[in-house]
């Protein structure tokens, strides 16, 4: 049997026998990089070790504990399984090639680093960074070999079992193999990721570093200097150099923590030079195995010496620096964020972006003009420009003047329906129209037309979106006015005390995201009667379920004859409620398209969580019929008359208000089917790398495209190719990572910003100023009552799954189709929104509280954090642990 391997002839294939650490080394010093030399005691002496002690069924009886097992009860087996290595004797003839090979290293007292290299160890999907045991500075046979037997017993370190139970590795897979390598006697070292794991950028490394050995910065015991490099260039981009209070040096047997000479501890450890260098070896180790590493140096005298080298997990995408600055593009303007911006949380792809502001300008050209006359509003006067990606309203100011002037003219207008507006002019006018379109284009097989006519039919889908939202922002006023004027009246002339507030009148009518949310409880329901369903459902991954409703075909695991009930009724549900949008941005996947978040709410029903919605609008409706019987009975004539004309106006506008907004992305699914044609046909032109990326165009780069005929139907005319592959993927690469550090800034809601503006359009702005130190976040109170509970903080539809029950809903906004969260949530928290908002009328509908408009609170609280939201008095309070709340 051999039992020895040389370091530097294990090679990638080599896993089950050297382990990942081991497999890692051996292809560095094959691709000529300064390894320091060593030699692995394979896994055959681990399995042979254990055989020889009769270990095998105690440690894997002690090691198969339940899922769900407590902490100290992977400590309490830990420490079990280590006793019976340390009460093992190493075989004879292990110890002898482990003493053959320690004698080829050196004069046989050589100083030497034992590490483990687990089987299940520094691979891509799972680094288990940490999770064996290092000893350094062993020196001699008997401390080699008793060191190697701790390294095989770390295997079943407490850390080590319950990351291996998180990740589904079963215990009797494992084994484990030590790598043996000479001791650098290190000045300084440290460690490098070749990619930024801050922002994701692979285009720079970043280097910590510290004096003396480097097992204290890898445990992080010690404090480093970090330094960020520039990959192509080895430009030092950024450094910051600590205060090194302590530095780990060799003892006589293994190390010990020293202070560092007062002269060295504000001393950088690496200049801009030796960084260079550094980088230069990180830039090769990442080009020789592909992926990013996670990379353990030292440095000797002036050499560097590559310790271990593994993937990194977990990485974020490349994401660019948030911006700080917020520069207008025309002078002489008012830039907002909030209406139809509302619908637009995040930056925008650069394709919607092109083809929003203009859309947006003609459309409220064309309202305007019918609504306050000719010549008020002209060329460039509104548009929806970015700042940062941010789409803003903008209006000239010298616009602003003239429309001011205009504004009884507008409300007469709004009044008598006329410009299409108003509650009649939705139903009568812009509505069927918006539906004409669509059915017009839905006519025409999308895989048949030309690249002029999907062009052409994506500009018409989207202006017929963007009229119609014109439209249906006038009825919001209406709405608003409505409610106010009925709340108003309620509160000042008929609530006595002890009635109930002003909403109670207002809830229990149906909605088109009520229906939704019923159809799918209703779905749940009838699943739950069809024998076996309801489990297989709960069974499948959602991902499969997803894919199998794409294709019609039933998941692996699942009887076709159950699928065969299944698919058409879910389908059904998406025909009905599918085009619900997220986020206006036609990037965003609306729920025809992934309905995973449906998928998430169907089976919180089927486990039987949540509440019939059926049976609470009913309580609702029978609340708010009773409160009226019993308000009308106690008032007389005049007040009555006012009191029932205010009441229906109210009513009937606040339904119809969510009908009208859940119906802005109707033709939303045909749309993003086109675009998503389009870049099929440019994939297989080489122009982009996947059919998404089409998003990630700007407008002239498709319009191209198109009129080079590298989007026609069938195959593509031609084929461009740049040098690295599809000519427009670096483009489209640097785009997205630009977009993900956009994402992270907090967009101010006025531009320019001054005293002023904020003074003037301050109180009109759907969020509260961005500047909320403190504990206590304001907001808007729209939905009563006070919880305290985690929050959970979701940036979009695919972050849903994230959602507990009983969780505080913290969104930047939500639309119709964060519906179905409500009922998981015990409240809602929103950055942007008001009282009058989607959020609050449907918080309401729930019974839960909402505070909206906070403006921050997706930029000042985090997931699993408890809060205490106040409907009432509009606040978010992040709670400490051992503080004591207030009533």
């Amino acid at each position: 049997m051999t039992y020895i391997n040389n370091l530097g002839d294990v090679g990638q294939g080599d896993v089950a026998l050297a382990g990942g650490k081991g497999i890692g080394l051996g292809g560095l010093i094959q691709a000529g990089l300064p390894v320091p030399a060593g030699f692995v005691l394979n896994t055959a002496a681990y399995a042979d070790f254990v055989e020889a002690n009769h270990l095998g069924p105690g440690i894997q009886a002690l090691a198969a504990l339940p899922p769900g097992a407590a902490p100290q009860d992977y400590e309490d087996a830990s420490q079990r399984i280590r006793a019976l290595f340390g009460a093992g004797t190493m075989p004879a003839a292990i110890a002898a090639e482990l003493g053959a090979a320690y004698g080829r290293l050196g004069d046989g007292d050589s100083a030497v680093a034992v590490r483990s290299s687990a089987t299940a160890e520094d691979l891509p999907s799972a680094s288990f960074a940490g999770q064996q045991e290092t000893y350094l500075n062993v020196v001699g046979e008997g401390a080699l070999a008793a060191a190697a037997t701790d390294c095989w017993a770390s295997l079943w370190t407490a850390r080590a079992m319950a990351y291996r139970a998180r990740e589904g590795i079963a215990p009797g897979t494992v084994r484990l193999a030590v790598v043996v390598q000479r001791m650098i006697k290190a000045e300084a070292a440290g460690v490098m990721f070749t990619a930024n794991p801050a922002n994701g950028r692979r285009d720079q490394l970043v280097i910590s570093a510290a004096w003396g050995l480097g097992e204290s910065v890898v445990s992080g015991t010690v404090s480093t200097d970090d330094i960020v490099v520039e990959a192509g260039t080895g430009r030092v981009l950024s450094r910051r150099t600590a205060d090194k209070a302590t530095m780990t040096v060799y003892a006589d047997h293994g190390t010990r923590e020293q202070p560092v000479p007062a002269e060295r501890r504000h001393q950088p450890v690496l200049d801009d030079r030796a960084a260079a260098e550094l980088a230069r070896y990180g830039t090769r180790i990442m080009e020789h195995f592909g992926v990013p590493q996670d990379i353990e140096w030292a440095r000797a005298g002036d050499q560097f010496f590559i310790l271990q080298s593994r993937p990194i997990t977990a990485l974020p995408e490349p994401a660019a620096d948030a911006p700080d600055t917020w520069t207008v593009p025309y002078p002489k303007g008012l830039f907002f964020r909030a209406s139809i911006v509302e619908q637009l949380p995040d930056p925008l792809s650069p394709l919607f972006a092109d083809l929003i502001d203009g859309s947006v300008s003609r459309s409220l050209r064309a309202l305007l003009t019918e609504a306050v006359g000719k010549n008020v509003i002209r060329e460039n006067d509104v548009g929806l420009p970015t700042i940062n990606g941010y789409a803003y309203y903008y209006y000239r100011t010298s616009a602003l003047w003239r429309v001011t002037g205009k504004s009884l003219t507008a409300v007469r207008s709004l009044a008598r329906g006329k410009a299409h507006m108003g509650v009649t002019g939705w139903r009568e006018f812009s509505h069927p129209r918006y539906e004409r379109v669509i059915q017009d284009w839905s006519a025409k097989p999308v895989r048949e037309l030309s690249g002029d006519e999907l062009l052409a039919g994506v500009q018409a889908l989207l202006d017929a979106g963007t009229v119609y939202y014109t439209a249906m922002q006038s009825i919001i006023p209406v709405a608003a006015t409505s409610e106010i004027s009925f709340r108003t009246y309620y509160d000042r002339l008929v609530r006595r005390d002890g009635d109930p507030p002003a909403q109670t009148f207002l809830l229990g009518y149906d909605s088109e995201p009520i229906q939704a949310e019923k159809s799918l409880y209703d779905l749940a329901a009838w699943a739950r009667e069809v024998p076996g369903l309801a489990p297989a459902i709960l069974h499948e991954p959602t991902a499969a379920l997803v894919e199998s409703q794409r294709t019609g075909l039933p998941p692996a695991g699942m009887d076709p004859a159950l699928w065969q009930q299944w698919h058409p009724r879910f389908q059904d549900h998406l025909g009905r409620f599918g085009h619900t949008v997220y986020n206006l941005d036609f990037l965003t996947p609306v729920p025809a398209d992934d309905p995973s978040p449906l998928l998430g709410t169907v089976k919180f029903y089927l486990r039987g969580q949540g509440n019939d919605p059926h049976e609470r609008q009913r309580l609702a409706a029978t609340r708010r019929e009773d409160q009226t019987g019993r308000t009308i009975a106690r008032l007389g004539p005049a007040r009555r008359a006012a009191f029932l004309r205010l009441l229906r106006w109210a009513q009937r506008a606040a339904p119809i208000r969510e009908d009208a907004l859940a119906d802005v992305g109707l033709a939303w699914p045909l749309l993003r089917r086109m675009l998503f044609e389009l870049g099929r046909r440019l994939v297989d032109s080489r122009v982009i790398a996947e059919p998404g990326d089409v998003f990630w165009l700007r407008h002239r780069e498709l319009r191209s495209a198109v009129e080079f005929g590298l989007a026609g139907p069938g195959a593509p005319a031609v084929a461009i190719t740049g040098a690295d592959g599809p000519v427009r993927a670096g483009a489209v690469a640097e785009r997205k990572m630009l977009w993900r550090g956009q994402a992270k800034a907090a967009a101010p809601q006025l531009l320019p910003e001054s005293r002023w503006m904020e003074r003037a359009f301050g109180s009109m702005m759907p969020a509260a100023p961005q500047d909320q130190p403190g504990d206590i976040i304001k907001g808007a109170g729209a939905s009563s009552g006070r919880v305290s509970a985690p929050a959970r903080v979701l940036r979009g539809p695919e972050e849903f799954a994230r959602m507990m029950p009983g969780d505080v809903l913290v969104a930047r906004i939500t639309t119709p189709a964060w519906t179905s969260l409500f009922a998981m949530a015990s409240a809602v928290v929103t950055d942007v929104g008001g009282p009058l908002s989607h959020s609050s009328i449907v918080a309401r509908e729930y019974g839960i509280p909402a505070v909206l408009g906070t403006g921050v609170a997706t930029q000042r609280l985090t997931s699993g954090q408890q809060i205490r939201v106040d409907g009432d008095a509009g606040t978010v309070t992040i709670e400490h642990p051992g503080v004591t709340a207030g009533p």
